[in-house]
């Protein structure tokens, strides 16, 4: 794929060519941007023709094509900074999907009953078995955030939520806790599967695949998700329910516990490795040197992501993200035909957010720009959830001292703030954490994360579903207020003289 992305970058740096005396006739105060600018760019993006916009397929091609050359038309040039590589920046991926597994318990010589359809397991290779008694590791890592047990050639049975313990070290989340078992030989890391998320909804994701940076492909031979009853089950020959397990594991001397049931897992897997990219754009700024502001979103979601049987077979994820990116063409546009300004911007849709942040991360270990340069990276994800006039809430207020910067841009605006919190849920599981955990300033600010009840009423039934799709009831009012706020947000952090880190000491 990587030569069709380079001929298209070609065409869209020859459009780009065509249109600048358009992009050159600056206008100081452009006119707000509408529902309908909005509207038509997630109506493409989200289209079926797109295929759901899965990494490594043609929905990539095509998605990567259309945020190029529009970002181009608007007078952006290429934002990779490589000239071998234009617009499109490479992220090496590893995926892996899962056609057949085997879960088999036996306790105390006798079959243990399990719930149908209460496990799910995927394999490292093509092929893996593995067999033995399970280790319930609670968190898997003690108060000082490291490993509580030798898991070599053990089935690791962990708690998916991330530990909390008082006083003690910063603690791995999820990933980093699976990817220490891995490292430190466990055969299977098997984990809870997390409270909130609907079992459908994640049986449907993983048995879609996974994927990893090629990078930082470690893991277990088998890994697996077990849902409550299923881990009921398992802790019962121990005489242990989830409430005590949970409770145990959250004491600062909790010791892992052999559990006397033995299993036999195996799984058959398919296993591809491939290219996928970052598409980044960039408006050069007046005065080299002063540093860079970053907007970026996902592009991506789960392409074709039901069987051949069903009727509706396409994630066309009009919500998450179609509407994220529609909002970063729509700034880009004002931004294009606005004044100059100070600072260099980025634009960058990220590829597989929706696997784990992966296009972000290889950003951060793979900057263009250097991190240091970065005076903040604004992401924007979900967005088409909120009416006109919500409340601004930011996830990551009180992390990095901008808080007073976006309420300040947001009141001038005639935007009232959510001052709260609760938005902060929400921190990790966004593209601008990979930037934050490098030290780079990262807010996603907008109406969406305002209104949890009407977030949770997204996140509980189309979310991550083929029902995510633009129809005539999906409201863009708030999806417009973003876009003017990224507007003025980019215009005041691109102005040295209203945002210079190094002097005003935020």
């Amino acid at each position: 794929m990587t030569q069709t992305f380079r001929r298209r970058a070609l065409s869209a740096l020859a459009l780009a060519a065509s249109i600048l005396p358009f992009a050159a006739q600056a206008q100081d105060k452009p006119a707000p941007i509408s529902e309908v600018e909005v509207r038509s760019h997630i109506a493409m993006l989200a289209s079926d023709e797109f295929e759901g916009r899965g990494p490594g397929s043609a929905g990539e091609t095509k998605t990567l094509d259309y945020l190029a050359r529009t970002w181009a038309s608007y007078g952006l040039v290429s934002g990779t900074n490589d000239p071998a590589r234009p617009w499109f920046q490479p992220v090496p991926l590893v995926e892996r999907k899962p056609h057949a597994h085997r879960f088999q318990a036996t306790a105390r010589g006798k079959a243990l009953k399990m719930p149908e359809d209460g496990v799910i397991l995927a394999g490292r290779n093509p092929t893996d078995r593995v067999t033995g008694e399970p280790l319930f590791v609670g968190h898997g890592v003690g108060g000082d955030g490291k490993l509580n047990a030798d898991v070599k050639g053990r089935i690791v049975l962990m708690l998916s939520a991330d530990p909390k313990f008082e006083g003690g070290a910063k603690m791995p989340n999820l990933r980093e806790r699976q990817k220490m078992l891995a490292e430190a030989g466990a055969a299977a890391v098997l984990v809870t599967a997390p409270e909130a998320a609907p079992w459908g909804g994640m049986r449907s994701q993983l048995a879609n695949g996974s994927m990893r940076l090629a990078s930082d492909d470690i893991g277990a031979p088998i890994t697996g998700v077990l849902r409550g009853d299923a881990v009921t089950a398992l802790l019962r020959t121990a005489r242990m329910s989830s409430a005590d397990a949970s409770a145990s594991a959250a004491k600062p001397g909790f010791a892992p516990v052999t559990l006397p049931v033995t299993l036999d897992l195996a799984t058959s897997t398919s296993v591809r490795r491939f290219d996928s990219h970052n598409v980044i754009g960039k408006l050069p700024g007046t005065k080299p040197g002063s540093g860079a502001v970053v907007l970026l979103g996902h592009w991506d979601h789960f392409g074709i992501c039901r069987s051949e049987e069903a009727e509706d077979r396409i994630c066309n994820g009009a919500v998450d993200n179609a509407s994220g990116m529609a909002v970063l063409l729509t700034v880009a546009e004002r931004l294009g035909r606005g004044a100059p300004m100070e600072r260099d911007v980025y634009f960058m849709g990220t590829t597989a957010e929706e696997r784990g942040l992966l296009g972000a991360y290889h950003f951060a270990d793979n900057p263009v720009v250097p991190l240091k340069d970065i005076v903040v990276a604004l992401n924007v994800d979900t967005v088409a959830i909120a009416p006109a006039g919500a409340p601004v809430a930011l996830v990551g207020r009180g992390e990095n001292g901008l808080d007073g910067i976006v309420d300040q841009v947001a009141t001038e605006m005639g935007r009232k703030v959510d001052s709260d919190t609760e938005a902060n849920a929400f921190i990790r599981r966004q593209d601008g954490w990979a930037l934050g955990a490098k030290g780079v300033k990262s807010i996603m600010a907008g109406g969406s994360f305002s209104d949890m009840a009407l977030l949770q009423a997204f996140l509980t039934t189309v979310y991550h579903q083929p029902d995510d799709e633009l129809t005539d009831a999906t409201p863009l009012g708030g999806a417009a207020d973003d876009a003017n706020l990224h507007v003025n947000l980019t215009r005041h952090f691109a102005d040295e003289a209203k945002y210079n880190p190094a002097t005003t000491g935020d």
